[in-house]
């Protein structure tokens, strides 16, 4: 007897899904190991993978099972039935997009990326943008035909791609409820903290010293280097799939944190991916439940948790063991001013919590503006500078201070970056409800135990995979709908924590 439909296509997308591990691992090799002149030869591989996968994805007979499938659904359980939306979705994606376009674009990106590592080591943009007008050329046509299949705006729906669910008409809210308050509440906070002393910290910083607190840290909270590794590359990111799980920072050996926090980022990815229901890991519905809220993730640990005091407190013995530090710059408080510090900055890996989403926001203007040709890629640079000046009062003195900082847009990663600043208002709403229920966290976070936090985390988001929409899944873990609100109360009350009492006072 053959087997139904839906199990023939869950055969079909365990194989898919090998494809999406092993394109992954190609890409992580790219930025780790790859030798730079090897780019052409990756793009072709890259290329041969994706056209395969597509074609795949797109056979016949994938469409003549979901339509069996669907038409007879009794019998599977609520994640299958899921299951076959998901298929269903990635299916209307490819198909929309000929095979053609798809490997002219993946074999463009990796010749752009590279070029984008050549430009940031010369520092000229010039010599990179060729090289992002051809990607630019391929994408506008992605986003036409795309939009074109769903039925949305082309913009919407490579933002679809990153975030199903979520609408530029979602960002655009958004970004203007934090934009009534983020510039006042910047110049707050950096008033307030000019009342502070806070005392320089000294030392050396070796990148093999940096790494090996950075694996301890990643150790406890829980990342298995029996399924993953760190590793380092111009741009961190994390690769590979749940079961191989690979990431990478950057180390600077005058700033003992960037690495860390870096790492610590792309961890909150891993542990997300590594936390997916084991059961429907090689299956669309135990996927992430897109971009959006994979940033979440990564922001609550980096952001919310590790600029935190108890946090602090867990990690000032670590320095010191690692390090040698000694002294009052090294007291719980001092570092915790250090890491809290709200700078208008150049660099959006380094921006504090209040600025970063105005970072957000430039690139956000300046992407679409891109995709319609409002904006011409030569001109990237000026209005690059122009908008930082604009939003931060702060202007790049070079192109890798400026519009070379980041590797999205070289890899064709359009419609990614709003994913940011929404994934921080998630990480907010997250963080406002399961301090409520978990009481003792702070204690436990101070002693360096991560299991709460991650226990909450994986009942109320990554042990759902992508078996429900993004917002219901905010909704449920938080009772509320997803709103600014729960960041801007977090934001006011700890970056302004003492200004009410001065004032009192």
């Amino acid at each position: 007897m053959s087997a139904s439909p839906y199990v023939q296509l869950e055969q079909e997308f365990k194989r898919l899904h090998a494809f999406r591990g092993a394109l992954a691992l190609l890409r992580w090799d790219a930025a780790v190991m790859m030798p730079r002149g090897s780019a052409d030869v990756r793009g072709d591989q890259l290329a041969a993978l994706e056209t395969e996968h597509h074609a795949l994805l797109t056979a016949p007979r994938i469409t003549r099972l979901l339509d069996r499938a669907q038409a007879n659904t009794q019998g599977l359980e609520d994640w299958q039935v899921a299951n076959l939306r998901e298929m269903r979705r990635q299916r209307d994606h490819a198909i929309a997009t000929p095979a053609t376009l798809v490997s002219r674009l993946t074999k463009a990106a990796a010749r752009a990326e590279s070029q984008w590592l050549t430009a940031r080591t010369e520092g000229k943009f010039a010599s990179f943008a060729p090289y992002l007008e051809e990607v630019v050329h391929l994408v506008r046509d992605k986003a036409s035909l795309l939009g074109q299949a769903l039925n949305l705006a082309p913009y919407d729906a490579l933002v679809d791609e990153f975030s199903p669910g979520l609408t530029t008409a979602d960002i655009d809210a958004m970004f203007k409820a934090l934009s009534r308050r983020l510039p006042s509440l910047i110049r707050e906070a950096i008033v307030a903290q000019e009342g502070r002393a806070r005392l320089p910290l000294t030392g050396k910083f070796p990148p093999h010293k940096q790494r090996a607190l950075t694996v301890e840290v990643m150790k406890a909270v829980g990342f298995q280097f029996d399924r993953g590794r760190l590793d380092e590359s111009e741009h961190p990111s994390t690769e590979g799939s749940p079961g191989d799980i690979r990431i990478t920072t950057r180390f600077d050996p005058a700033d003992v944190f960037s690495g860390l926090l870096g790492a610590l980022h792309e961890t909150g990815h891993a542990m997300y991916d590594l936390g997916l229901p084991q059961d429907w890991r090689d299956q669309p519905v135990g996927r992430d439940r897109g971009m959006a809220l994979e940033e979440s993730q990564s922001l609550l640990l980096e952001m919310y948790i590790c600029r935190s005091r108890p946090f602090v407190r867990y990690l000032q013995p670590l320095l010191a063991r690692h390090f040698g530090t000694t002294g009052p710059e090294w007291e719980v408080e001092n570092v915790y001013e250090h890491l809290t510090r709200v700078q208008r900055g150049l660099i959006r890996v380094d921006a504090d919590e209040l600025t970063y989403p105005l970072h957000i926001m430039l690139r956000y203007e300046l992407e679409k503006q891109l995709l319609t040709g409002e904006l011409a890629v030569r001109d990237l640079p000026e209005a690059w500078n122009s908008g930082m000046e604009q939003r931060l009062g702060i202007r790049p003195a070079n192109d890798v201070e400026g519009c070379l900082q980041d590797i999205h847009w070289a890899i064709g990663s359009f419609g990614y970056f709003p994913s940011y600043a929404l994934g921080a208002v998630m990480a907010a709403q997250l963080y406002e409800s399961m301090r409520a229920e978990l009481p003792a966290l702070d204690e436990q976070l101070a002693r360096g135990e991560f299991g709460g936090l991650f226990g909450w985390l994986r009942t109320n988001v990554h042990g759902l995979g992508a078996k429900v929409p993004v917002q219901d899944l905010i909704k449920g873990a938080t009772g509320k709908p997803l709103s600014a609100a729960p960041f801007l109360r977090y934001a006011e009350a700890k970056y302004l924590e003492n200004t009410a009492s001065s004032a009192a006072a």
